[in-house]
């Protein structure tokens, strides 16, 4: 009989397999052919591919210590990060709650009841009486329909019950619960990518902004030697009042610019304590004007993209979803078998209630078949396919614009490096120009106009140079971001939850 039942079991799963319906999933392909090359060439030699971004902390490609140090409190401290994984934890939970129906379920519902049965009750059922019969050692229990009665009932019943899993309901459910923990896990990982490279970005902005204070200073310096040597010229009588007013002007025009300077890096120094954890308050960024240079970033091809950018993962992952769930509308124009058990024991004596006499139990089988439902599953089943296809739409705009992305980051480092190099000659001519006016202007060749005009020239050009630098460095982030950071789809395969048979008596 042992071997009988296995063989049934074992049957009945082969039947099972057989018998699922619904498609199964393979990705789509992109919206266009990949091109084997980026459009752009970058402003640098190509690196080898992965070998500039460390996974897992991309912007250790930096070599700034600082960075480090606040990426890492990024990502013990941020709460947004904190939340993606909360949620990750729930989208696990969730898939092994979709487990629980691969296995049979049992469930106990034990009673105790006192009852009194009124003699005018409307039924016309008879109450216990107990009557003494000549020659039996006890009394009998006899039922009159006009007699009130008082007893107890004590009821410990069981049922079992199991969905045979023939058109694979139950399985596409698994699948879709799986798909989607990965969805939220690649989910996560965006998350970090994008406040990770958020962070970064506020901190080079942020030494630029320090290094263009020091511009600034440092022009306001040049500013006061010059408001000086006009004061002195015209108390000799030399320069006039226009001239005196002219500088003083410039250099109150430039403190406001200095302020404001200031200004906006509190402002980043705001965002970056809130990234790291912390009250905007309580943190201070030192002061350390910028000096660094864009890594070299390997692009790789573009194929790549689609295992390397964890919001197309999520997307793609999304699809796999949207696949199962058509795989479960599918299954609902077939039957819903269940099989099914009760049993137990129920006594009026709680000292009877574990005898033999007391047992009770029951076998049963149900199938649903639904015949006419109004068109409730066909509907349904149009709505999943439909839902499918936008899944679908999503993804290849997902990877389209993913290509844009990294297209637009090669863009503006290639275009930002010819204009910084054109800018540093800028600023060379400037300084040159100043000198020039500086020196005419004390031959008595030229007005004190000229100089003022070569000054703010000067500070113009100095700035300009330092913003381009630092629009270098965000833009060398948001590459690395567009890239994925180090990122790779194969990260989130073992995020999946598997039928384990100690669920089996589990709660």
């Amino acid at each position: 009989m042992k071997r009988a039942a296995i063989s049934t079991v074992l049957a009945l799963l082969g039947l099972a397999a057989g018998c699922t319906v619904g498609p199964r999933y393979s990705r789509p392909a992109a919206p266009a052919p990949a091109p084997d090359a980026w459009k752009t060439q970058p402003p640098w030699e190509q690196a080898a591919p992965k070998d500039a971004i460390p996974k897992g902390s991309w912007w250790q490609v930096f070599h700034d210590p600082a960075l480090d140090a606040y990426e890492q409190q990024l990502l013990q401290a941020n709460q947004s990060l904190v939340a993606a994984r909360d949620r990750l934890d729930q989208a696990r939970s969730l898939a092994r709650v979709a487990t629980a129906d691969m296995f049979p379920q049992l469930s106990a519902d034990p009673s105790a009841l006192r009852e009194r049965a009124g003699a005018n009750r409307p039924l016309n059922g008879a109450g216990p009486t107990l009557v003494s019969v000549p020659g039996l050692p006890q009394p009998i229990t006899v039922y009159s329909q006009d007699t009130s009665y008082t007893q107890s009932v004590y009821t410990i019943p069981f049922s079992l019950s199991y969905e045979v899993d023939l058109f694979g309901r139950v399985r596409h459910t698994v699948e879709a619960a799986n798909a989607s923990l990965q969805s939220t896990a690649a989910d996560l990982q965006n998350v970090q990518l994008v406040l990770t490279a958020e962070l970064a970005a506020d901190y080079f902005s942020l030494r630029e902004l320090d290094a263009e204070f020091q511009v600034v200073e440092k022009s306001v310096g040049y500013q006061r030697t010059g408001l000086d040597l006009v004061n002195n010229r015209h108390s000799g009588g030399i320069a006039s009042g226009l001239e005196v007013a002219q500088q003083a002007a410039l250099l109150d025009s430039t403190l406001s610019q200095l302020a404001l300077v200031q200004q906006s890096r509190a402002q980043y120094e705001h965002a970056i304590a809130v990234l790291v954890g912390q009250a905007a308050s309580s943190l201070s960024v030192p002061v350390a004007p910028l000096q660094a240079t864009p890594p070299p970033v390997p692009l790789g091809v573009p194929s790549d993209m689609l295992e390397r950018r964890p919001d197309v993962s999520t997307a793609e992952r999304v699809m796999a979803y949207q696949n199962a769930q058509v795989g479960i509308a599918r299954s609902a124009f077939y039957p819903h078998i269940t099989l099914s058990g009760s049993g137990g024991w129920q006594s009026r004596d709680l000292g009877t209630l574990l005898n033999a006499p007391s047992l009770f139990w029951s076998l049963g089988a149900d199938a649903l078949e639904p015949i006419f439902e109004g068109g409730r599953n066909r509907a349904n089943l149009a709505a999943a396919r439909a839902v499918y296809d936008q899944s679908v739409a999503n993804y290849r705009q997902s990877v389209l614009t993913a290509f844009q992305q990294v297209e637009d980051g090669i863009s503006n480092l290639s275009t930002l490096s010819q204009a910084l190099s054109t800018q540093g000659a800028a600023v060379e001519d400037a300084r040159r120009a100043l000198t020039i006016a500086n020196n005419r202007y004390i031959g008595g060749v030229t007005s004190y106009l000229d100089v003022i005009t070569a000054q703010t020239t000067l500070l113009t050009s100095e700035r300009l140079q330092t913003q381009l630098l630092g629009q270098q460095m965000v833009s060398s982030v948001y590459l690395v971001k567009a890239l994925g950071g180090g990122w790779e789809a194969s990260e989130i395969e073992d995020q999946q939850v598997r039928p384990q048979a100690g669920q089996i008596l589990q709660p």
